[in-house]
């Protein structure tokens, strides 16, 4: 147990999506003696308040004197400038983080608005939702997340440490990056395909005939493109602040479509299988061999019948037993003759008990095999 929080008074400066979220997870798990919402929208920060995201909320920057943790949770291309215009209130001492997708210029930059005394350490929560704003906040956000932190060469051991505390006290896993690092990683596996996602949408609205074609844009499409839905202003500020990266990664990525239009324009069979060969093997070592951005989960395909409170059913069977659901997802449903759903758990025995209860139950279940197996 605990005996007192982590932080004495904590204030996050924009209580959205990610903001919101944090607040709640801190306070859920009584991480901090007090958190203050800080912002422009008021309308944000009263609904912060009503959903017990923070304890008290306020509009004037100078609220962050006496907090010894100060979280920007604003877009990535307000953050300097909101740095700026806290530091002349920052104790010194106090640890300060952002939840920004690019690191460098803001690591760089933080060095350059904030006066010695406060310790800035770079953040970003690999967690998000389709659902945006302080409405879609939910306290259990960070759960098994990974949990970006990008410290300095002059960051201390100490508010390093309290800063991975609290990560992992909101059920985050902290992963130590250099700023270059992580813009490199991110543009790889977040900001190219988001690039590439919009791209595709763009480019089947705007062939003729499209609302025909989007009828047949099944479920490959949909995974692909899901995150096109993604907030423009926010993606605007990723690709701008993390330039460069990107223009390195979209780069090398037109060189493998060029790959496959050589192959597919010169009828090269051998080719086109090696390449699709090759991603195959790859992608199937990712989850079962490596650590990155993607945790493991171990997944069984349920199918159920179409009635009324079988979701909840097999949530009670499984629960009944401690077992912990980490992700859920209706993959097929046919009115009137049931379906199938995705269960994703985070232990390897959760997902064999899982299998064992609901087959016992009557309830056709199969374990899905990790790529790679």
């Amino acid at each position: 147990m605990r005996n007192k929080p982590l932080f004495k008074k904590v204030a996050i400066v924009g209580v959205g999506l990610i903001g919101g979220s944090l607040g709640m997870a801190i306070n859920r798990k009584s991480l901090a003696g007090e958190v203050i919402g800080l912002g422009r929208n008021r309308e944000a920060l009263d609904l912060a308040l009503e959903y017990g995201s923070v304890h008290r909320v306020a509009l004037d920057y100078r609220a962050v004197a006496g907090c010894d943790l100060i979280v920007v949770a604003t877009p990535v291309g307000t953050t300097l400038g909101i740095l700026s215009d806290l530091a002349p209130f920052m104790d010194a001492g106090a640890v300060v983080t952002d939840v920004g997708s690019t690191k460098v210029k803001i690591v760089e930059g933080s060095a350059r608005v904030l006066p010695p005394g406060p310790v800035f350490i770079g953040g970003h929560p690999m967690a998000g939702s389709e659902r945006g704003g302080i409405a879609g906040a939910d306290p259990f956000l960070f759960e098994n997340a990974f949990y970006v932190l990008t410290p300095g060469e002059d960051t201390s051991p100490e508010s390093l440490d309290r800063l991975i505390n609290l990560v992992e006290g909101i059920g985050a896993k902290p992963v130590i990056m250099d700023p270059a690092e992580h813009d490199l990683s991110v543009a790889a596996v977040s900001h190219l395909p988001h690039l590439v996602a919009a791209s595709l949408v763009n480019y089947l609205f705007d062939l003729p005939g499209s609302e025909k074609k989007s009828l047949l844009a099944a479920g490959g499409f949909r995974d692909t493109t899901r995150i096109a839905a993604g907030n423009p202003d926010m993606w605007k500020d990723i690709f701008i602040t993390n330039r460069n990266c990107i223009l390195e990664a979209l780069s090398a990525f037109k060189t493998r479509l060029d790959e496959f239009e050589e192959a597919i324009r010169n009828r090269d069979h051998q080719k086109i299988y090696d390449l699709l060969g090759r991603a195959r093997s790859l992608k199937s070592g990712m989850p079962a061999r490596r650590k990155g951005y993607l945790p493991i989960l171990w997944e069984i395909v349920v199918t159920v019948p179409d009635m009324p409170g079988i979701i909840a059913n097999i949530a009670s069977i499984l629960g009944g037993e401690g077992i912990n659901i980490n992700d859920i997802e209706i993959l097929r449903v046919r009115e009137g003759e049931g379906g199938t759903i995705r269960l994703a758990f985070a232990e390897e025995k959760d997902q064999e008990m899982a299998v064992n209860l609901l087959n016992a139950a009557g309830i056709p279940t199969k374990k899905v095999a990790l790529a790679g197996d």
